[in-house]
């Protein structure tokens, strides 16, 4: 019996040591199968950060392509209109060119005709005026009142000063400029010290002034220099403020200005003076 109850105490103990240690088993086992699941879950996670950051990088990436494309556009259609410009360009620069060849043409045809009107002026001056024949008188009678004389024929006077500066005069009125001015130049030449020599250098110096400003001003000092009594030297004292006016020289215009009054108070250029410089202040 007791060998039958130790063998059963034996038995016992060995059916119950599995009894006690299930608990522990079925804990680790469900603590492996959570500890599975929650790797799992990681990993999901993880696939799915590196999904989104691929996605990312995929919106970055494309993004970029499309402004790397819109840039390429933006410089193909920059590059197009230069183009267009630059051929517009060549073609505004061959229009131009062809019509600074007309131009230049044009002036060389000018010049010409006025070389021809001067050599026409410097002929008629240097042609002599025709001389009305005399009545026919009766030879009798004139053998009897005065006696014969020996003598050259008398010479017919040729053109003078006078008429060589009135024709002058209307080529400047015509608005042939140059022409006139090659008149003038000739008219000083030959008869500096004639009344009308302020008047010619005075139109030489207004025949600059559209086209050349700095010539006007130099012509128009000279105007001053050489005849300050004439009336022209108010004229071109006042012409010189005008010109510095244009040159935005207010310093200089006030200055020709005051010349005008002090040393012609009594022109009538003086008084557009005194109202210039009431303008421009003093």
């Amino acid at each position: 019996n007791l060998k039958s109850s130790a063998a059963g105490t034996r038995c016992g103990s060995r059916k119950s040591v599995p009894l006690k240690r299930a608990p522990w088993l079925l804990g680790l086992g469900l603590l492996a199968g959570c500890a599975l699941r929650g790797d799992v879950r990681k990993v999901e996670l993880q696939v799915e950060a590196l999904r989104s950051e691929l996605s990312h990088a995929d919106t970055v990436r494309r993004v970029e392509r499309d402004s790397l494309a819109r840039v390429l556009a933006a410089v193909q259609a920059t590059l197009s209109a230069e183009q267009n410009a630059l051929v517009q360009i060549r073609g505004d620069i061959r229009s131009d060119l062809q019509a600074v060849q007309q131009q230049l043409g044009a002036l060389q045809e000018l010049t010409g005709q006025s070389q021809q009107r001067l050599s026409e002026l410097r002929s008629r001056l240097a042609t002599p005026a025709p001389v009305p024949a005399p009545p026919p008188v009766d030879t009798t009678r004139a053998a009897a009142a005065t006696p014969p004389t020996a003598g050259a024929p008398a010479l017919a006077a040729g053109p003078g000063p006078d008429q060589m500066y009135d024709l002058t005069l209307q080529q400047y009125r015509r608005g042939s400029f140059t022409t006139a001015r090659l008149g003038f130049r000739e008219f000083l030449r030959l008869y500096a010290d004639h009344e009308h020599a302020p008047d010619a250098l005075y139109y030489v110096g207004e025949s600059f002034a559209a086209e050349n400003p700095d010539s006007a001003a130099a012509v128009y000092q000279d105007v001053v220099k050489r005849y300050p009594n004439s009336p022209r030297a108010p004229s071109a004292l006042y012409k010189l403020g005008l010109l510095a006016e244009q040159r935005n020289d207010k310093a200089a215009a006030r200055t020709f200005y005051a010349r005008v009054l002090a040393g012609y108070p009594r022109s009538d250029e003086a008084n557009l003076a005194r109202d210039k410089l009431q303008t421009l202040g003093r």
